[in-house]
């Protein structure tokens, strides 16, 4: 870091785990750090913890009401802020790679070749793709499904009679992303590179220069910026302009020498960004001058998951090892 940073440790709530950390999400009035091993530990004013899967968590998504999980036990299971569950679906024998929220209650999850929607009523839809499924999003406005696969992403819309549309690029694309507008959809590669379309004719975007695989990438609020892991930096690519970051320099913030971000989490309303480092230091960011403030000091024990309350008013973190921390601002 070029100057000291402030810092913000000591109003930090610190938490420890029996189990690595996979995911983060508030629910309601309740945290809930999803551990690696098929449990949930809510933090709130009755801390419990909830066995939800008999095996690893693979995927987590949250809409600040409930978390869906899916697991290498078959099943996408709900959890919900005072701890009860329920299996929203189950597939025996079969891993449940990727799980994605999207709107009036609607669930996405995939196993293998298959992706399939759930709606909140109805009966249950599903695609199959040429490959295993990378990743799932739902497109911001109607019920639209991004799968991410093996050349490219398939473009669905479950309730309608039309052909999906391909947006083809070689490679092996593993996430997907919608830009807030959605006039963009993003995904993460195998190789250190990122891969963009403009949705309205298909336009291309390569974000390369990573010197590792980008494994954490989210919008900002406004759409102004895709923030990414993958480097020594987080490496902000600004979406503003119609091209999106063609032909422009992305912005770095918060650059370490000697170790690598592994977690972006954009604040849900302002230009801020959450920052966790493979060193253990968690970092918030502000985008308009780049000014830092300390949340965890590094302690070799690499950051793997991030999450801010829907209004911006707390931010928790969770470790590889265990650890976990939590700020109310």
């Amino acid at each position: 870091m070029s100057t000291a940073p402030s810092s913000l440790t000591s109003k930090v709530q610190p938490l420890a785990f029996d189990t690595g950390i996979f995911a983060l999400a508030f629910l309601d009035a309740a945290v809930a750090f999803v551990g690696t091993e098929g449990v949930v530990h809510l933090v709130g004013a009755e801390p419990k913890a909830v066995k939800i899967h008999d095996g690893a968590v693979l995927d987590a998504a949250s809409d600040g009401k409930r978390l869906v999980t899916g697991g290498d036990d078959g099943q996408v299971m709900e959890t919900r802020s005072d701890g009860s569950t329920r299996v929203l679906a189950g597939q025996k024998g079969r891993w449940i790679d990727r799980v994605a929220l999207g709107p009036d209650g609607v669930v996405a999850w995939s196993a293998g070749k298959t992706a399939h929607v759930l709606p909140a009523k109805g009966e249950p839809k599903s695609l199959e793709v040429p490959s295993t499924v990378g990743g799932l999003a739902f497109a911001p406005k109607g019920l639209r499904l991004a799968v991410a696969h093996y050349g490219g992403v398939t473009l669905w819309f479950p309730n309608a009679a039309a052909k999906p549309e391909l947006f083809g690029w070689k490679g092996s694309h593993l996430g997907v992303v919608f830009s807030p507008d959605g006039r963009f959809l993003v995904t993460t590669m195998q190789e250190p590179a990122l891969h963009g379309w403009r949705v309205v004719d298909g336009a291309h975007m390569r974000m390369t220069g990573y010197p590792s695989r980008v494994k954490s990438f989210a919008f900002t609020a406004d759409g102004k910026w895709l923030a990414t892991s993958g480097s020594g930096e987080a490496i902000l690519w600004p979406f503003q302009a119609k091209d999106g970051p063609m032909g422009k320099e992305p912005s770095m913030l918060a650059p370490s020498p000697t170790t690598r971000v592994t977690v972006v989490a954009p604040h849900p309303k302002d230009p801020v960004v959450g920052i966790g480092y493979e060193d253990g230091m968690v970092m918030m960011v502000r985008i308009t001058d780049a000014a830092e403030i300390l949340l965890r000091a590094p302690d070799s024990d690499a950051v793997s998951a991030m999450a801010w309350h829907p209004s911006g008013g707390a931010v928790a973190f969770g470790t590889q090892g265990g650890k976990g921390g939590l700020l109310a601002f």
